[in-house]
């Protein structure tokens, strides 16, 4: 495994909009917001939703771990842990994340899209595209035929805990078939709703990529060290 931390919520969501990790341990005791409204918005965006997550927590009592397993998280693991124990908590989380994982790859025609990079090429040509943009092609790529109203867009892109206009959503999306250009044609607007107009891709065969695990939690330094160690020792 390749290891990263982060100790502000902010600097792990600014990686996000280069790298999509295979796993995240998560405290809830966080500075800027808590742990659980971290996971909210981690779940809620489509290149991440798919991505295991292990809470490591001081909190420990039996409402907290149901309300951290609720919002979202695969595992909860209070503290203090042994590190075996986290160690084997992660592999087993990681096999049944390997079970169902979302396509590696979208490629439509000229279009091509690759979630964990958040890269998008039209022709072999990179198009860059804001994180909101790169959420809603997500989301119309996973969802192939399906008519999304604007409701269901604004909600699965912003959260429901979104206030403003549902026209957002329009404007957004008028922003990027114009930068997708001839392939922005590959959507269609209905009543109101948005669609993918194609059929679901063929799943692309497995490309091996190395592990990527980023944790967003405090934990102390000297337990950090020994991960990072033990996760980036060399591989057989």
């Amino acid at each position: 495994f390749d290891a990263q931390g982060f100790e502000k919520p902010s600097q792990f969501f600014a990686a996000l909009e280069k790298e999509v990790p295979e796993l995240v341990l998560l405290d809830l005791m966080l500075p800027e917001e808590d742990g659980l409204s971290v996971l909210k918005r981690f779940r809620a965006a489509p290149a991440t939703r798919h991505v295991p997550v292990i809470i490591l927590s001081a909190k420990d009592t039996e409402f907290d771990k149901v309300l951290g397993l609720d919002s979202g998280a695969d595992d909860y693991l209070p503290k203090p842990f042994g590190m075996l124990e986290l160690f084997s908590r992660i592999r087993a989380v990681l096999r049944r994340s390997q079970q169902a994982l979302p396509p590696r790859e979208y490629r439509v025609g000229a279009l091509l899209v690759r979630p964990a990079q958040r890269e998008t090429l039209v022709g072999g040509e990179k198009i860059a595209l804001t994180p909101k943009e790169f959420e809603i092609l997500c989301l119309l790529l996973s969802h192939p035929g399906l008519v999304l109203s604007r409701g269901q867009i604004q909600d699965q892109v912003w959260g429901m805990e979104y206030l403003g206009e549902t026209r957002t959503v329009d404007v957004h999306i008028r922003s990027l078939r114009q930068k997708l250009g001839s392939c922005g044609e590959l959507t269609s607007r209905r009543c109101g709703a948005w669609a993918t107009a194609w059929p679901p891709p063929d799943l692309p065969r497995p490309v091996k990529v190395p592990k990527k695990l980023l944790f967003s939690c405090q934990i102390p330094r000297n337990c950090r060290e020994l991960m990072e160690l033990t996760l980036q020792s060399p591989r057989k």
